[in-house]
């Protein structure tokens, strides 16, 4: 596959969009990072304590695969509240990529239900984090009551590798679903 695809990245608040973008960009990522205020603890959903930013607008990172292919990944905030800015980032995406923790799988609800409004092909990637239960592909499957045929991966957004092998299972559910007969 040759060419250019415009990516989603999604998922909750603190689930590693930023840094899995930031990790595999071979650009300098562009980043909407903003301070956390006092604020927001009203209407964000507390996060681990450390977590001091948050993403207000997107991220932006590029990533050549295999030398022919062009990844433009667009993280997008992980709030509810930015819905709007979801609807008009998947304009003209092909896929998403969405980020999930298994310290709180439900966080990922709102995210997986809004790919599905916008019906936007996805693979899931399970960030995993030191601290978070690690749990059978399966359940994970059930938990999300993921499709038979969506892509269910692990990644660390840490590691380059990792992250994108994650990507390479997202592309390769696009390329799928766009040759599956009608």
């Amino acid at each position: 596959m040759s060419g250019a695809a415009k990516i989603l990245v999604v998922g909750p608040l603190g689930v590693g969009k930023t840094t899995l973008i930031g990790t595999v960009s071979e650009i300098e990522p562009l980043s909407t990072e903003a301070s956390m205020t006092q604020a927001s603890v009203r209407v964000d959903p507390h996060v681990d304590s450390g977590k001091r930013t948050t993403t207000v607008a997107l991220d932006f990172g590029r990533l050549t695969i295999d030398g022919d292919l062009v990844l433009y990944l667009f993280g997008t905030p992980g709030q509810q509240r930015f819905l709007p800015a979801w609807q008009d980032l998947a304009k003209g995406a092909l896929g998403a990529l969405a980020l999930v923790d298994t310290r709180d799988l439900t966080a990922s609800f709102d995210a997986l239900g809004n790919l599905e409004d916008l019906d936007l092909p996805f693979a899931v990637a399970v960030n995993v984090f030191p601290s978070g239960p690690r749990y059978d592909a399966d359940d994970i499957r059930t938990a999300l009551d993921l499709l038979p045929d969506t892509p269910l991966v692990t990644c660390d957004a840490r590691d380059r590798v990792s992250s994108i092998r994650a990507l390479i299972a997202l592309v390769r559910h696009l390329i799928n679903v766009a040759t599956e007969p009608s």
